[in-house]
């Protein structure tokens, strides 16, 4: 005999199971989802209760509490963040990294030396490929140095979507044809795809930021890219993701936040740093 599948009565979510649906995934994500995101959510944990066959939103719950192996978890991670970007959005700090920052950073090395950039949260990968197409088309000293970049997100899809480097028209449309041309290939449905040799020099990894244990790994990057992110958090947890990047930048490393965003207003761990190009933050050469 077939199981229906639950109807729109039997998955109803009340504000109890929204508190504690919210209470859950803040302490498990940083995330705060406000009340005017209700009907956000509650259209995303529908959608996974029906897709799982699930007979109530507590039944539901309780497998993403007590799952063993976290699968059920991960998934409604990935479908309650948020993931829009395009290449060279904020175009400005990809300038500053070129002809302010890493200028800076480099003064005290010598040639053949590691330059880490970390990407966090990397989306589907439009800005760890922008930053290494920057590099290689504007920064004159990109040979002398052997660059690492590593991309990171707490959403396992956009990661397999980021690996994959595969872009409709509109995510490039702010990069020069002669930059497309060189590191991209067209695909046979008229996607971009970003050439492999780029692909397999980015390192792609899965973490969350105000996670100590995940993030314990993350360590001597001179840059450090966070656009965005915060403004997701609570106070709490930005100062958590905050000592994390502070953890992960070497001595003089520096982060750039987004626009709208002031690491100024959550932590006193860095100094503002006013370029030409940009206003970033930095670790204290001594801290």
């Amino acid at each position: 005999m077939a199981v229906p599948l639950p109807t729109s009565t039997s998955h109803a979510i009340s504000d109890d199971d929204f508190l504690r649906f919210r209470e859950f995934f803040y302490r498990k994500t940083g995330i705060m989802f406000q009340d005017n995101k209700r009907y956000f959510v509650d259209k995303r944990i529908q959608a996974q209760i029906l897709s799982g066959g699930y007979a109530s939103f507590r039944q539901y719950f309780d497998r993403v509490c007590f799952q063993a192996d976290s699968d059920e978890l991960q998934a409604l991670v990935n479908v309650m963040t948020v993931n829009e970007t395009y290449f060279y959005r904020e175009e400005y700090q990809l300038k500053c990294l070129v002809r302010s920052i890493l200028p800076e950073v480099v003064k005290t090395m010598g040639a053949g030396d590691t330059i880490k950039i970390w990407s966090m949260p990397c989306s589907t990968g439009e800005e760890p490929y922008s930053i290494a197409f920057y590099l290689l088309e504007h920064w004159s000293r990109v040979d002398d140095f052997n660059i690492e970049i590593v991309a990171s997100d707490i959403d396992t899809d956009v990661l397999r979507k980021a690996k994959l480097g595969l872009y409709a028209d509109r995510a490039v449309q702010h990069v020069s044809h002669d930059t497309v041309e060189k590191y991209m290939t067209m695909t046979r449905d008229g996607k971009f795809q970003v050439i492999d040799d780029l692909r397999n020099s980015i390192k792609f990894t899965q973490t969350n930021i105000i996670d100590a244990i995940e993030n314990r790994f993350y360590r001597g990057f001179n840059v450090v890219f966070c656009r965005n992110l915060l403004i997701y958090f609570d106070d709490l947890s930005r100062r958590e993701a905050a000592e994390a990047i502070f953890t992960a930048l070497t001595p003089g490393g520096f982060v750039c936040l987004g626009h709208s965003e002031s690491m100024s207003r959550i932590s006193s761990l860095f100094e503002l740093r006013k370029f030409p190009e940009a206003i970033v933050y930095q670790k204290p050469v001594k801290s």
